[in-house]
């Protein structure tokens, strides 16, 4: 609790902070120019031809760079623009927009910029080019703006190191007609300039050597949703574990979570992967089991409709007999616990 109020307590100050830094004049200029990036971030997903949307994108990515020139921008939500990810990295260094645009059921692609602040108010801005397509080894790639492997992101965890910040970033692709993707992704400033990648994934402490990686991309069947999140309380990316339900690993489109948990975890400037977060196993013969109202003969225990059956996972406790006495009270309804 205390967490969460000390939390609350600096969301409050950073938005106040924020609001602070936009003149009434230009707070005004940008929300109409929200109220019409709106219509066309909506037609983004509603476009009911891929001309509709090519046509909404285009107006969409205009609109949205007339309006960053705005002032100190930056400290600007846009909180309406429902179908695009905006995100603060968490000492407000930078603000990155992502957002897709599905082409057709095999083709989707993804457009952002990242937004630097600046002690002026004027902009500085890193457009992102998604290169998915053109790049064949894509767990290994670096490169930097024009280079992306695009993804609209959920999350970003900043760590350091070696007076070094680092700043992963969390995305969901929806890739093509059989399979979803989840990537982590860590981004630094090099020279000032933004640079995706790197040997910042590492199995070492695995017990089948793997060699490091410069991203992780979890692919998985459409229609599944296995858990890729950072929990801070555990300071872990939490990783849900994916097995085929054909038995065909290394076809992605049939991998789906199997309720077992994997992560990563910062240690000397990357992330360390841990094969199993939880370790706590149910004994054989000890599983949790319905408590049935039928007897193994069908037979109906009315006692147990009436909320009077022992739990099932405790033993009855043996009581003395005692004497029968006349109820000149109403029975205490029972509470349920």
């Amino acid at each position: 609790m205390k967490k969460f109020l000390a939390l609350l307590v600096f969301v409050l100050v950073y938005h106040f902070s924020f609001a602070q830094h936009i003149t009434k004049a230009d707070a005004k200029i940008l929300r109409i120019k929200e109220d019409s990036l709106k219509k066309y971030s909506a037609k983004l997903i509603n476009g009911i031809t891929s001309t509709d949307r090519f046509a909404a994108d285009s107006m969409l990515t205009r609109m949205l760079v007339r309006a960053l020139k705005i002032p100190n921008s930056f400290y600007y939500a846009f909180d309406s623009l429902e179908t695009i990810s905006k995100l603060y990295a968490p000492d407000s260094t930078f603000k990155i927009f992502t957002w897709q645009m599905v082409v057709n059921d095999n083709v989707i692609r993804h457009h952002g910029a990242i937004q630097m602040r600046t002690d002026d108010g004027s902009l500085k801005l890193y457009g992102l080019i998604d290169k998915s397509a053109v790049t064949k080894n894509q767990v290994d790639t670096v490169g930097n703006n024009n280079g992306w492997i695009g993804a609209v992101y959920y999350n970003i965890v900043q760590k350091r190191s070696a007076n070094n910040d680092y700043y992963t970033l969390l995305g969901f692709d929806e890739n093509n007609i059989r399979s979803n993707r989840k990537i982590i992704e860590v981004l630094n400033f090099i020279n000032g300039e933004p640079t995706f990648g790197g040997r910042y994934f590492s199995f070492e402490e695995d017990t089948v050597f793997k060699t490091s990686i410069g991203r992780y991309i979890m692919e998985y069947k459409k229609t599944d949703g296995p858990k890729l999140n950072y929990d801070p309380e555990m300071d872990m990316i939490i990783v849900e574990h994916l097995i085929s339900e054909s038995n065909e690993p290394t076809k992605k489109w049939t991998l789906v979570g199997d309720g077992d948990y994997e992560g990563f975890k910062w240690k000397n400037g990357k992330w360390i992967h841990v094969e199993k977060i939880f370790d706590q196993v149910t004994p054989l013969g000890k599983e949790p089991v319905p408590n049935p109202v039928r007897d193994t003969n069908g037979n109906l225990d009315e006692s147990k409709l009436k909320g009077n059956e022992a739990d099932s996972t405790e033993k009855p406790v043996e009581e003395k007999p005692k004497a029968v006495k006349p109820k000149t009270v109403p029975p205490k309804k029972k509470v349920k616990g």
